[in-house]
């Protein structure tokens, strides 16, 4: 742990409003009643109140960093929502900047209002009978769920400045407030649902949960409040050095995990189904939904339409649905089935592959001799060729393996359909699209355009430009600017949270395995590995790859040029397929990026590991 700093910090009073009350009227209920007598119906109002009982707002002078266990015995701020509809109601909680009260600050303070980083605030809110604890480096939004008819839920509020903060929190201010929003449930409105028909992650025995507190990885309860995907926390896990491996099992929550003890970080992609809206009927672009000010476009895609299933459920409609109607067209991607076993979910590499020597010549080379790690901010394996990133990803969970993993939970190589489970929930609620601290054009992922290929690095906007290359922003950068701005490097990440997955967009060219009819080409193999292993495409035309068909679920043809995403499909020749562009040709990088190679070993294309557990 570093060591704390004890000067006194001054920080400005933190203000709430007295009373914030938000009516909403919807014409949401439909009937078809016929008969002799006139029938009236009245849509009833919405309306839900936040009063906020305690009377001097929470007050945070010569506060000093302190250990959340301090912080979580503080005085609380106590309010109360009540529901005065006579129906059930959704809503969330959020604690944002107050921009009046900012603006004030600024204008009679005689100097700047500098604000605190987010990852300065933590907080711990009980609401009924949840409990939610965190930084509002996460989310914005601290609680969510629904309150019955008439009913009133009493909460504490308690805010602290992070252990972690240092001399430069001194003179900042937060200044902030709580809103409610609130909403009567309908088919596919854009409502947070947090972890509502979310698998409970497969974890091997060997794997860490882990959460962030705004400066350290530490480890976390897995029975309580893990992840949240509805506020973009996925869930993380990580495998430690063999020798590390008691000591961080039997260490308490919230042990500081360090990053040198870390060879490979995982985060879960839960199983789900999804469906695309087009809003003319010809392009199928998204939904505007809640997220975007203007109507989607290929440069500025929508909503993808996310529910999360059961490993029981299945669904195989067109995956298309007009944005007018109620999207019933569910797909089930392809991923969630592995060697004809429905999966629960799937851990997908959190950065692109680095080895044991990333020190060495492309930080690996074209070898097998080496073991595969996944960690940020170090040079990820490049110049190896499709044959040895195969073995490589098989050496993971094979018998005897370094790590620790069970077989089962047959670790590969990353496949075509894999990478665009990933892309296609980042492009829904509960990836980077649903995060608030994003508008319009930041909604797409950031670009990593180190030119060392440096895991995990952001340039800090969506620019395509091609310059000033390097590691402008690490992953976990999350600071404030004076304009309120947060996100530079953690805006590389598919959920615009620390909590997503990264090098997604530029960075070094990704090999997924992705291949036209069985050819082998330089990849080095002699012969196909098994059908499971990868996805076999009959067609050079994206839109019938699929035995004559649009692949649905391969973010081929369905997500073609969206974000102006560089596409290229394989072909006889350049037989393999690759993600997410390179920081060289990052004008054309992105998610949504495909182009195509022979397999062999480029010095600027690397890979990522995959693990589908199976009973």
């Amino acid at each position: 742990m570093k060591n704390k700093k004890k000067k006194t910090i001054i920080i400005a009073a933190f203000i709430l409003l007295s009373v914030l009350i938000i009516g909403l009227s919807y014409a949401w209920l439909r009937t078809a009643i016929e008969g002799k007598k006139n029938v009236q119906i009245t849509v009833g109002e919405i309306s839900i109140i936040l009063d906020e009982s305690s009377t001097n707002g929470i007050n945070l002078v010569n506060a000093i960093p302190t250990y959340d266990s301090v912080g979580k015995i503080n005085e609380p701020y106590t309010f109360s929502l009540k529901n005065e509809s006579n129906i059930e109601l959704y809503y969330t909680l959020s604690l944002i900047d107050d921009e009046e009260l900012i603006d004030s600050c600024k204008t009679t303070s005689g100097s700047p209002c500098s604000l605190l980083d987010m990852r300065d605030i933590r907080y711990e809110l009980k609401l009924g009978e949840r409990t939610f604890t965190g930084s509002l480096s996460d989310s914005s939004i601290i609680s969510f769920g629904t309150i019955d008819a008439d009913e009133t839920i009493n909460g504490e509020l308690r805010v602290w400045l992070n252990i972690n903060a240092n001399n430069e929190a001194m003179g900042k201010v937060f200044l902030g407030k709580l809103r409610v929003f609130a909403t009567q449930q309908v088919d596919g409105f854009d409502f947070q649902q947090g972890n509502d028909g979310v698998n409970e992650p497969e974890m091997d025995n060997n794997m860490i949960a882990v959460k962030h507190d705004g400066y350290n990885w530490v480890k976390t309860d897995v029975d309580n409040g893990w992840y949240n995907y509805g506020m973009g926390i996925w869930a993380n896990a990580i495998t430690v050095k063999s020798d590390k491996l008691a000591e961080y099992r039997n260490a308490p929550v919230g042990t500081e995990i360090n990053m040198d003890d870390v060879e490979t970080m995982w985060v879960w992609i839960p199983r789900y189904s999804y469906t695309i809206a087009s809003e003319n009927g010809t392009s199928y672009y998204g939904k505007k939904g809640a997220y975007l000010t203007s109507s989607p476009t290929a440069a500025l895609p929508g909503e993808i339409d996310i529910k999360f299933i059961g490993k029981d459920e299945k669904d195989t409609g067109t995956a298309k649905y007009l944005a007018t109607d109620n999207p019933k067209n569910w797909y089930t991607p392809d991923a969630f089935t592995y060697d004809g076993e429905e999966l629960s979910g799937i851990w997908v590499g959190k950065f692109e592959t680095s080895s044991s020597n990333p020190l060495g010549s492309y930080g690996g080379g074209n070898t097998t001799s080496l073991d595969a790690f996944i960690k940020p901010n170090v040079a990820s394996w490049r110049s190896i060729n499709v044959s040895n990133i195969y073995q490589v990803g098989l050496k993971v969970s094979a018998s005897g393996n370094r790590y620790g993993f069970s077989t089962n939970m047959n670790s590969h190589a990353m496949k075509n359909d894999e990478w665009a489970v990933i892309s296609y929930l980042s492009q829904s609620k509960y990836g980077k699209l649903g995060n608030d601290n994003f508008k319009d054009a930041d909604k797409e992922v950031y670009q990593n355009k180190s030119d060392s290929y440096i895991t995990g690095c952001s340039y800090g906007s969506p620019s395509n430009g091609n310059t000033d290359y390097g590691c402008q922003y690490t992953y976990d950068n999350n600071i404030r600017t004076e304009d309120g701005l947060t996100g530079k490097g953690v805006g590389a990440s598919t959920t615009g949270t620390i909590y997503g997955v990264y090098d997604m967009s530029g960075g070094a060219w990704e090999y997924v395995m992705g291949n036209y009819n069985n050819m082998v080409a330089s990849s080095g193999f002699v012969t196909m590995p098994e059908s499971k292993y990868y996805n076999k495409y009959t067609s050079r035309d994206s839109g019938l790859a699929c035995n004559g068909g649009e692949c649905l679920s391969h973010a081929l043809n369905e997500t073609r040029s969206w974000y102006n995403d560089s596409q290229s499909m394989v072909n006889e020749t350049n037989s393999w397929m690759l993600r997410g562009g390179t920081s060289s040709n990052s004008v054309s990088a992105g998610v949504f990026f495909f182009d195509h190679a022979a397999g062999n070993d480029y010095i600027s294309s690397s890979f990522r590991l995959v693990m589908s557990p199976s009973t």
